[in-house]
């Protein structure tokens, strides 16, 4: 005796979308409409994946209206699950700002935007001298070499540079000439 022919009809098409919509596994939703999984999944695929992508925006909407209103948990998980971002604690479990250099100057470096030339080149001046403290065995790029350098003082020796002013005010610190 042959099997039936499965019907596919609106009505079980629509029952379909909905199940997956809610997260009936297939295997479920074809007992339920009375066909096999494989029959599912090749007659009704379109049902399948629709369920699913309509539920998600549902879903992602109500979401995007409680974060929009206030609700802290909902903006927490959206930033972390649409903008990536993370929770990411400080190395060997530290805490920023704690600890000896808590209280040191802090340095502040801004984008150029090519609008003051003389605060561009103070900025410029301040960042060198900032990051060439911190890295202390590497020498600047040839391009960086001040056209001023003395000729008896070429490679290895030492370059001198003008004092940064202060980012705040403006204004050049002191001279301090050590040479």
């Amino acid at each position: 005796m042959a099997r039936k022919a499965f019907v596919v009809t609106d009505a079980t098409r629509d029952k379909v979308r909905y199940l997956a919509g809610v997260g009936v596994p297939q295997d479920d939703i074809a007992k339920i409409i009375g066909c096999t999984a494989k029959t599912l999944r090749k007659r009704l695929r379109d049902e399948l994946d629709r369920g699913v992508a309509e539920a998600n925006a549902t879903i992602s909407g109500y979401l995007f209206a409680a974060a929009k209103a206030g609700n802290i948990a909902a903006i927490i998980f959206w930033l972390k699950t649409r903008a990536n971002w993370r929770e990411r604690t400080a190395p060997d479990g530290s805490i920023p700002g704690r600890g000896p250099e808590a209280s040191s100057n802090v340095v502040l470096v801004l984008p150029d935007n090519s609008r003051d030339p003389e605060l561009t080149e103070v900025l410029r001046s301040a960042q060198d001298k900032y990051f060439t403290r911190r890295r202390q065995p590497r020498r600047p790029p040839p391009s960086r070499i001040p056209a001023t350098m003395p000729e008896s003082e070429g490679e290895g020796g030492r370059v001198q540079t003008e004092p940064a002013a202060d980012i705040v005010s403006g204004r050049a610190p002191p001279s301090t000439n050590n040479a």
